[in-house]
């Protein structure tokens, strides 16, 4: 129940986001929404750090000076994964005019959250490894810091989850009920990502660093290819670094603390 409840969280979290369509009238401002893509980049590059990076390096300790060498591997085939991901996927980003990926006819709202759902893929990998790595009786992750993480994850899902619910209302001319289901529907590839790891964590445990850094590099090319370029875009301003350094801070403060 403790591990369930654990991986829910995070799917929580894109939930409750999502259920803003039902109280704002409108979409988020440009400034909020830079506020907020800045934030969810602060906390998934720190988790990736505190919570998958370190901890992979911890792990392989053993060997010594060569104790990188998962941390790096991982992260690097994390990213290319992703980057596989991009190029297989047709998707639609927020605000884009052209897809990527293969050409198809779906909707463009069946990609905006086809976008979002790809994205969400290694939060919901980072969870399940982190919570495998609690369940080891070797990996030293303990229940605290797996928490911690999946807190961290709930807490910047909150603001995708409003971000992709409220365009889907305002600029597909969706019920206010069809656009909370679809960014409801963005965050369960979570949850089912992080139940599979689970049910994969014997066969992850011997291997357990190069997943934990796997999971980290997935999740900071979603930072790279799409959350920073979309706090950047438009008039030049700081309030998406300002909630880079706020999202980072506090991922690090609940790691720490928790962890």
């Amino acid at each position: 129940m403790t591990v369930f409840l654990g991986l829910m969280i995070p799917f929580l979290g894109t939930t409750l986001g999502a259920a803003c369509v039902f109280f704002l009238k409108k979409e988020l401002g440009a400034n909020v929404q830079k506020a907020l893509l800045g934030f969810a980049s602060g906390v998934m590059v720190a988790a990736s750090v505190w919570s998958l990076l370190i901890p992979s390096m911890d792990l392989s300790a053993s060997m010594g000076r060569l104790a990188f060498v998962p941390a790096c591997g991982g992260l690097l085939a994390g990213m290319a994964f992703l980057l596989l991901m991009d190029r297989v996927i047709p998707h639609l980003h927020m605000g884009a005019e052209k897809a990527e990926g293969p050409s198809c006819s779906l909707k463009k709202s069946t990609m905006l959250v086809l976008a979002v759902t790809l994205h969400n893929i290694p939060e919901g990998m980072a969870v399940g490894v982190v919570f495998a790595g609690m369940l080891a009786e070797n990996a030293h992750i303990t229940t605290a810091a797996a928490f911690a993480l999946a807190i961290g994850i709930a807490i910047q899902n909150f603001p995708e989850g409003a971000i992709i619910s409220l365009p889907l209302k305002a600029e597909n001319d969706m019920s206010r009920g069809k656009a909370f289901l679809g960014g409801m529907l963005s965050g369960v590839v979570e949850p089912i990502a992080a139940f599979l790891t689970i049910l994969l964590s014997d066969l992850l445990t011997p291997v357990l660093p190069w997943f934990l850094s796997f999971a980290a590099g997935a999740m900071l090319y979603v930072v790279v290819e799409e959350l920073i370029p979309e706090a950047s875009e438009g008039e030049h301003s700081n309030i998406g670094t300002i909630g880079f350094a706020v999202g980072f801070a506090l991922m690090m403060v609940l790691d720490v603390a928790l962890g």
